[in-house]
């Protein structure tokens, strides 16, 4: 007992420490790149620091329970020199990319769960279609105005919303009855099997129409808003509801990606490193949620997160 609790303090500093070695070799290339106008930079510079980003995000968003683009989207369009349509347009296929790349070893642990995610992804693609034609038809300046408001209250949203890892429920709903939604994991921490069941599915329905409109019109991956509902809404386990998240994210993105491509506004330069980083550093958080306590991980994307809502808002208001 002594040893699993001395492993539950160790490893959130080990990951963090390793974060930030992973971090460094983006460092100069930011800072040189910052010392002189944008047009100066070689173009080269800013495809490889969007890489080692990237890479790092693919880690942190699988560990933090978040869509990659929830945190792509506004560190990019506040910190790199691209236009923000173009920034929305790949945030949407990096989530979706991450998304994609940690489902299926997440799938063979039997933490991401298809009966569970499916009919949230239907009406969350739907949705987000809608959002993407919202957004692309407004004024970039709007658009990132409203980005930083959404995206501190979504750092709120993190910091107040209390987690369960094993949420209590008693009697599911006939719905979940219906589509036979429950399960069965092994827990390595404890070292045994959690069993377990949904409620207030219908509701949860309602949230994840709403949820994959503003992932759509904003280019996040919605999984700051798919894990509080999973896990305080419908009584899905933590675990569970941070894998089944991907799942949802990756359908629900790719509806929406058909839209800005549509439009011109997905920039091959901009996507291609950001999902080849995003790709890599999920397939390695995969394999890192079930031994890690994922709160530190948190902590650290509820400060970026402020920071660059922050930034957002002062793009928005022309600052």
């Amino acid at each position: 007992m002594k040893i699993s609790v001395a492993r539950r303090l160790v490893i959130p500093a080990a990951v963090t420490g390793t974060l930030l070695m992973l971090l460094l070799p983006a460092m100069p290339l930011l800072a040189a790149a910052a010392a002189q106008p944008a047009g100066l930079t070689p173009w080269w510079v800013w495809v490889l620091a969007l890489f080692v980003f990237s890479f790092v995000l693919g880690i942190v968003a699988v560990l933090a329970g978040v869509g990659g683009g929830v945190l792509f989207v506004p560190i990019v369009s506040s910190f790199f020199p691209f236009h923000l349509d173009f920034v929305r347009g790949a945030g949407l296929l990096v989530a979706m990319a991450g998304a994609l790349s940690a489902g299926p070893p997440l799938m063979r642990k039997g933490l991401a769960d298809l009966k569970l995610g499916l009919p949230m992804a239907l009406v969350g693609s739907i949705s987000s279609i809608a959002g993407a034609l919202v957004g692309l038809a407004m004024p970039a300046q709007n658009v990132q105005l409203l980005l930083g408001i959404v995206i501190i209250s979504i750092a709120a949203i993190m910091i107040k919303a209390g987690r369960s890892g094993y949420p209590e429920v008693s009697q599911p709903d006939r719905l979940s009855q219906m589509l036979q939604i429950s399960g069965l994991y092994y827990e390595e921490f404890g070292k045994h099997e959690v069993s377990w069941q949904v409620h207030r599915t219908p509701l949860g329905l309602v949230f994840f129409f709403i949820i994959g409109f503003i992932g759509g019109m904003f280019g996040l991956g919605a999984g700051f808003a798919n894990v509080p509902v999973f896990n305080l809404l419908m009584g899905v386990p933590l675990k569970v509801a941070v894998a089944t998240s991907g799942l949802v994210l990756s359908i629900n993105g790719s509806a929406a990606a058909w839209v800005y491509l549509f439009k011109g506004a997905v920039l091959p330069l901009i996507a291609v490193p950001s999902i080849g980083g995003m790709m890599l550093g999920s397939k390695i958080g995969a394999k890192m949620l079930p031994k890690v306590n994922t709160r530190t991980i948190r902590l650290i994307v509820i400060t970026i997160l402020a920071l660059s809502g922050f930034r957002s808002l002062l793009k928005g208001l022309g600052i």
